[in-house]
């Protein structure tokens, strides 16, 4: 079983923030705790908070992540995880290939229902909530492999 799951995409304040959320929250539902969830970015804006719009909309489902601080990932955190959930084939490559030892452990979000989240940053509030239910498939299709 997955215990310590890492989230990513590139500046850790939209997509991943929002994924880390959601499956924390998803899995403390169905299992009442046991796992970690963290996020981090390929190219974070370290120290920088979750954006304004992803905040909102996690908000609306009564979840605060205001308090996230985005992150780097760096190798601590590639081998701190038992599974990898990336937005895209290619930050799934780009970490495989920065990391070998990741290979086996790195899957998109949407791996189940193949698709890919598209990055909202700075785009329309139309946009972040297409990303957002993306995002909110794609835990609800981890949710049952990871318990």
């Amino acid at each position: 079983m997955f215990q310590k799951i890492m989230v990513v995409c590139i500046g850790n304040i939209c997509r991943s923030p929002m994924a880390e959320a959601l499956l924390r929250e998803g899995l403390r539902a169905k299992e009442g705790g046991g796992h970690e969830v963290q996020s981090a970015g390929l190219g974070a804006m370290v120290g920088h908070p979750a954006d304004e719009m992803a905040q909102a909309l996690l908000w609306e489902q009564g979840i605060d992540i205001s308090e996230h601080m985005a992150k780097q990932l760096n190798s601590d955190l590639i081998h701190w995880s038992d599974v990898i959930l990336v937005m895209d084939q290619e930050q799934r490559r780009a970490i495989e290939v920065s990391e070998p030892s990741a290979r086996g452990r790195v899957y998109r979000l949407g791996e189940w229902g193949d698709f890919d989240v598209p990055d909202p940053y700075r785009r329309s509030e139309k946009v972040f909530r297409q990303v957002f239910e993306l995002v909110s498939r794609g835990v609800s299709e981890w949710i049952p492999k990871l318990t």
